[in-house]
C-alpha cells in the first residue's frame, strides 16, 4: 500500500516538475531579464543626462580600480545602455549579463555596500547559468540552427 502511494506521489511530483520547468521557467527568465535590464538602462540614461556630474563622480566618488575615471565612465555608460537592450531581446544573454555583473561587483566592493547588489548579482548569475529562456532571440536562433543541421 505505501509503495503504491509513494509511486503515485513520485509520478505526480515528476509531472509537476516537468510542467514548472516548461511553463514557469521561461516566464521567470523573461521577468529576470526585464527587471535587471530596467535597472541598468535607467542608470545609463541618468549618466548621459548629467555627463559632467558623471565624470566628476567617477573621479571623486567611485574610485574604480585599474581604470582611469574617464574611461570607466564611458565604459560603464556604454555597457549600461547596450547590455539591457540585449537582455530585453534575449540576444547574447549570457555575454550581456557578464559586464553588468562586473559593474555590480565593482559597485558593491569599491563604492557602496548595499544588499540590493547581491540581488542584482544573483539575477545576473542566474541568467548566465540558465540562459535567456524560450522568449528570446537566442532561443529562436538556436532552434533555427538546429533545423539547418
Amino acid at each position: 500500500m505505501t509503495a503504491a502511494i509513494l509511486s503515485q506521489s513520485s509520478v505526480w511530483l515528476h509531472t509537476f516538475n516537468k510542467w514548472a520547468a516548461r511553463k514557469l521557467s521561461p516566464l521567470l527568465l523573461l521577468t529576470s531579464r526585464l527587471l535587471i535590464a530596467k535597472i541598468f538602462w535607467y542608470s545609463g540614461l541618468s549618466k548621459c543626462e548629467a555627463w559632467e556630474s558623471t565624470i566628476m563622480l567617477f573621479e571623486e566618488e567611485y574610485q574604480t580600480p585599474f581604470l582611469s575615471p574617464e574611461f570607466a565612465a564611458y565604459t560603464a555608460t556604454a555597457f549600461e545602455l547596450l547590455c539591457p537592450v540585449l537582455l530585453v531581446l534575449g540576444l547574447m544573454t549570457r555575454l550581456a549579463a557578464l559586464p553588468l555583473l562586473m559593474i555590480t561587483l565593482v559597485i558593491q566592493f569599491t563604492y557602496m555596500d548595499l544588499e540590493i547588489h547581491y540581488f542584482w548579482a544573483i539575477l545576473l548569475g542566474f541568467l548566465m547559468a540558465m540562459g535567456p529562456g524560450k522568449f528570446s532571440v537566442d532561443y529562436l536562433l538556436e532552434r533555427h540552427l538546429k533545423r539547418l543541421k
